[in-house]
């Protein structure tokens, strides 16, 4: 099945993305390539013959793969686009997964690097008691991962027109009488509206706390998809699709819209809504593969896993701490049941 790596042209060393330099490095003789050169030709991406990487059939999506640099056999699921050899530890990049349907139209590159990842972890589990040891342990940070999850990008053109009914009152007292002048008014609001990167997680077997947690990325950074960005982190493919989330999206965005329009109506003492029409025009979805540092816990006594999210570009944190009971046990032991014995005491004197 298809595996690659990507090489450095001057020694043949393995090439990984640099998040700090956004650039490609070899990590033996310390070249530097930006993304231009990466799509030329002296970099070759072979696979594990040494022959041009080739397209893979739907049965071969799932299985046993070869790495590129040693042979090892590499197990991968049918999600996995991008991970690493356990022996060799060099990164692979599994072509076969990004090709035709699931050829992503766009990557937002790591920004923040493992180093500066830890850093950001580090403060976050700061401030906090009262976690399990183990959590935050050399073997657990060891497992700090940056991961490209896979989403689906929503855009289109709302069209909208709002009608309705206005009444404005006026109240004024002539002798013994008080009169309320009533005036109504026609209203119409109309206009079209742009909607932009309206996100949705593409990937059923992720948490969705965690890959919605580290929301919103910069989108103006989006770059076409190229095989290089995936070097040196793991990638997962979609496998929602899009049409999973059409009437949720249209619906979602069809009330954005006659809210946006409603509260361009103002001055009146009460509207009363005649008609509302809402259009959506040239709807496009996309989908694209984003950066996420991520730090999974299991506690196998309550049966739970907790997380840790970093997003890779704005470095956003979300998460969820473990709590260690016995500590929580000892404080009370040592702060709270003495001071209860004192109030007995107290309370029997008094």
């Amino acid at each position: 099945m298809a595996a690659i790596i990507f090489k450095c042209p001057n020694c043949g060393g393995d090439l990984r993305f640099e998040p700090e330099k956004q650039t490609f490095q070899c990590e033996y003789c310390l070249s530097e390539f930006s993304e231009e050169q990466m799509n030329q030709s002296a970099f070759g991406q072979k696979d594990e013959t040494g022959q041009p990487e080739k397209e893979m059939s739907p049965e071969e999506s799932v299985g046993v793969y070869s790495c590129p640099s040693c042979g090892a056999q590499i197990v991968a699921d049918e999600t996995t686009a991008a991970t690493f050899c356990y022996y060799c530890h060099n990164p692979v990049v599994l072509t076969g997964k990004m090709k035709g349907e699931y050829h992503p139209d766009g990557v937002l590159p790591f920004e923040i690097d493992r180093e500066r990842a830890l850093e950001i972890f580090e403060k976050w589990i700061g401030g906090k008691k009262y976690i399990p040891e183990e959590f935050y342990s050399q073997d657990q940070i060891e497992k700090l991962t940056g991961v490209y999850f896979p989403y689906w990008l929503y855009g289109c053109q709302v069209e909208g027109k709002l009608e309705a009914e206005g009444t404005k009152q006026k109240a004024s007292v002539s002798g013994n009488m008080r009169i309320i002048q009533t005036e109504q008014y026609a209203i119409l609001r109309n206009g079209t509206m742009e909607i932009e990167n309206v996100t949705r997680n593409a990937l059923s077997k992720a948490n969705k706390k965690l890959v919605e947690g580290v929301m919103p990325f910069e989108m103006k950074k989006l770059q076409s998809f190229q095989m290089g960005y995936l070097s040196g982190f793991l990638a997962e493919n979609r496998d929602v699709g899009q049409e999973r989330f059409t009437t949720e999206v249209e619906k979602e965005i069809k009330g954005f819209a006659e809210n946006s329009l409603k509260s361009q109506v103002s001055g009146y003492d009460s509207v009363q809504i005649r008609s509302k029409d809402l259009r959506i025009v040239d709807p496009q979805w996309r989908y694209v593969l984003m950066p996420v540092w991520t730090l999974t816990y299991v506690d196998k006594k309550r049966d739970k896993v907790y997380y840790f999210a970093c997003n890779g570009q704005t470095g956003k944190v979300c998460g969820e701490l473990p709590v260690d009971s016995g500590r929580l046990a000892r404080l009370f032991a040592t702060i709270f049941v003495p001071l209860f014995a004192v109030l007995l005491i107290v309370g029997y004197f008094l």
